[in-house]
């Protein structure tokens, strides 16, 4: 039985500067990754988005490898999300809820189950951070209710839709869930192991709920910029009154001297 590790190590990873400096064999890259051979049926998976995947590493190499990734990386975690899968090889290729089963070590199809499980946990991470959001949001709107006032001033209330639409960007340009690596679209085999990788880890409905999240987090942002702009244009307005005001009472008392 052979383990796939997926960390999510860093917010980013420098792959352009790794790819200079990492001297394993390189089997396949874009912009936004790099997957490696390092020794026999041992492979890592590096991502922009700072995950690292592993296949068949032991406890040390992966201590030793984050190390020597470390200088590459933007914001190192210390704690760090992560996801296992067994796989198994036999004489199928076939997804089970436990283990995926392979038929031979083949570097296509571990990079294939490495990619999903890296998906995954970066699926995790974004939850996790859309959810705090959307407590923080509740807190206002609870209070909103209260007090029928906000408690937040304009310039968090813009950091706060700032930081919302940063993650809804992250995750569109990182994340790929709905798009097939080019290596599936001429293998019938591969293309059933990447639908199936999917399903298992249950990535379209954990992306559909997380963006239903940032939706609602928007929706509720939206109402309360609008809720400032109209108190600020009523501030606006009462200071013309006023003004106003002022300047006919200034012409009454000039006239009454």
């Amino acid at each position: 039985m052979y383990k796939v590790l997926a960390y999510q190590v860093a917010d980013a990873i420098k792959v352009k500067d790794a790819k200079q400096q990492l001297d394993w064999t390189l089997l396949f890259q874009d912009s936004d990754e790099l997957f490696y051979a390092y020794d026999t049926h041992k492979y890592i998976y590096l991502f922009q988005y700072g995950m690292v995947s592993f296949f068949n590493a032991t406890s040390e190499e992966i201590h030793h490898i984050l190390d020597k990734l470390k200088p590459f990386c933007n914001a190192y975690l210390a704690e760090k999300l992560s996801e296992e899968v067994n796989v198994s090889i036999e004489d199928v290729v076939k997804v089970e809820f436990d283990k995926i089963v392979l038929s031979e070590i083949n570097a296509e199809m571990i990079r294939l189950v490495m990619l999903n499980a890296s998906q995954s946990v970066a699926l995790t991470r974004y939850s996790e951070i859309t959810e705090a959001l959307l407590f923080e949001t509740n807190e206002h709107t609870k209070y909103l209710e209260r007090k029928g006032k906000l408690d937040i001033s304009g310039t968090k209330l813009k950091r706060f839709i700032g930081k919302a639409l940063n993650i809804k960007n992250k995750i569109s340009e990182n994340l790929y869930i709905f798009d097939a690596p080019d290596i599936t679209w001429d293998d019938e085999l591969l293309n059933k192991l990447n639908s199936d990788l999917k399903q298992t880890f249950d990535l379209k409905d954990r992306y559909h709920h997380i963006h239903d999240r940032i939706d609602i987090i928007k929706e509720n942002l939206e109402l309360f910029k609008d809720i400032m702009d109209h108190k600020e244009s009523s501030k606006l307005e009462w200071i013309i009154i006023i003004l106003i005001l002022v300047e006919v009472v200034d012409m009454f008392i000039l006239k009454l001297l």
